[in-house]
This record gives structure tokens, sequence and C-alpha cells, in this order.
């Protein structure tokens, strides 16, 4: 199977999805062998794809130079929310097949990030599309290049991914998730983070509205104080830190 991204840029679906858990930050998901800022920079110099420039950050999919392989990834989590009407529209089928990356050609290109989110009930899954126009026709097919992210599929066109379980792949900067289950009050506070740092609610904050501001600063105790999943008690933390300042402030 062939696809395609922006720029006319081409790849092979294969059979080989890498096999890095990934991270999720609460802001965007990365696939990738390094653990810090100067092994991501050695990383970016050694491979080829789409990477983010000053002032542009499209997704990011490194290839190697030797086989042309998917090697690592980076997607941003967009910040308008669809209605839960309209992510009602995105079928769950056709279901994820295992698939890895070759690149037709060794070249750069630009895979502009999507933007719009929709959650399932329960925030069990995201999916990030590159516009609501995608949901007009049936989904083609579902890559999933590493464990539980998927490649969303129309007419051979790359227009999103999906990432399943959220909640259990939530960390901080390069640090790898916790392999444990996540508690039940984990699940529920990454969806009440997720309000709060998406469109509509992210306004209501910003405008420093009384009743957004007080969900705001329960979530940010509710999170100091949860004793157990601590790390991702403190990845949601570090999500909303910005914003708790930012009242605080005012």
């Amino acid at each position: 199977m062939k696809l395609k991204f922006n720029e006319n840029w081409r790849a092979t679906v294969t059979d080989d999805p890498l096999n890095i858990v990934p991270g999720f930050t609460g802001k965007s998901v990365h696939v990738a062998p390094y653990t810090n800022a100067v092994e991501r920079e050695r990383f970016l110099a050694d491979t080829f794809g789409s990477q983010e420039l000053l002032w542009d950050t499209p997704d990011v999919l490194r290839f190697n130079s030797a086989g042309r392989q998917l090697v690592g990834l980076e997607f941003q989590l967009p910040e308008e929310s669809a209605s839960a009407e309209e992510s009602a529209r995105l079928s769950e089928q056709p279901t994820s097949r295992p698939g890895g990356l070759r690149a037709d050609e060794t070249r750069d290109f630009r895979h502009r990030s999507t933007t719009v989110l929709c959650r399932a009930s329960g925030d069990t899954a995201l999916t990030c599309l590159r516009d609501l126009d995608v949901l007009a026709d049936p989904i083609e097919a579902r890559i999933e290049i590493a464990p539980d992210l998927a490649l969303v599929v129309q007419h051979s066109n790359v227009v999103g991914w999906t990432l399943t379980n959220p909640v259990q792949y939530l960390t901080t900067g390069f640090t790898e998730p916790d392999p444990d289950p996540p508690a039940p009050a984990t699940h529920r506070l990454l969806t009440e983070c997720l309000d709060l740092i998406t469109q509509p609610v992210i306004f209501e904050v910003e405008d420093r509205e009384p009743a957004a501001v007080a969900r705001l600063r329960a979530v940010d105790d509710a999170l100091r104080n949860q004793r157990n999943d601590r790390h991702r008690a403190d990845a949601l933390l570090s999500l909303v830190a910005n914003m708790v300042e930012d009242c605080t402030d005012g």
C-alpha cells in the first residue's frame, strides 16, 4: 500500500512497525530512540524526512538513510476539539493493522500538523485529523506504526493519526512511560486536563472566567494530592502548570 503525505511525498507500507513505546505528554506524542535533547539533535542530523523549523512546527517523521525505514516521529495535539456529535461520525472501522513505512525517495518534506482533535468517550482514544472535512468520507485504513499509534488513511492520503489508551502513555519529556496500569483517578484527570487545554474551555480559562479558573485550580489540587501513579500525575501537572501560574499572577 502506498501512502501520500504533504508535498506529494510518498511512502510504502511495510511489515515492520516500530516497537518503541509511545510517550504522550498531553500536547504531543513521540516515538523515538533518543532519551535527551542532545541525542534528539543527533538523531535529526542522521535521518531525513519532516521536521520542525524556526517558527514552524509540522508533524515530524524521520527515516534512516540506509533503508529509508521510519525510525521515529513526533505528532502535535491540536488545540481545537471537535464536538461530541462530530467525533461520533468518526467510525472505529476499519480496525488498525500493524505496518511500518519505507520512504519512496530520500528527501525532506513538510507534513503539516493536524488541526482538530476528536475524543472518544472517556478519552479511550484520541484521533487528530487534518480538518473536519475528513469526516465526510469513510476512513480507508488505519496503519498501526507503533504500539497503539496508527496513521489514519483516506484515499491513500495520510489525514491524521489515532492514539489508543492515551492515559497509559502519559509521561514527561523523553522519559519512558510507566509500564504499570494507570490509576482510575488518572483517567478522570486526563479528561479534565484535555478539557482545559483545548477549545472552548481554554478560552474561558484565558479570559479568567471564575468557573473555568475554579475548575483549573481543582484539577491542580487533585493532581498534587494524588498519592499513587505519581509519574502520570506529574505529567498532567506539567501540562496545566503554566495556566495555573498565569491565573495566580492575575
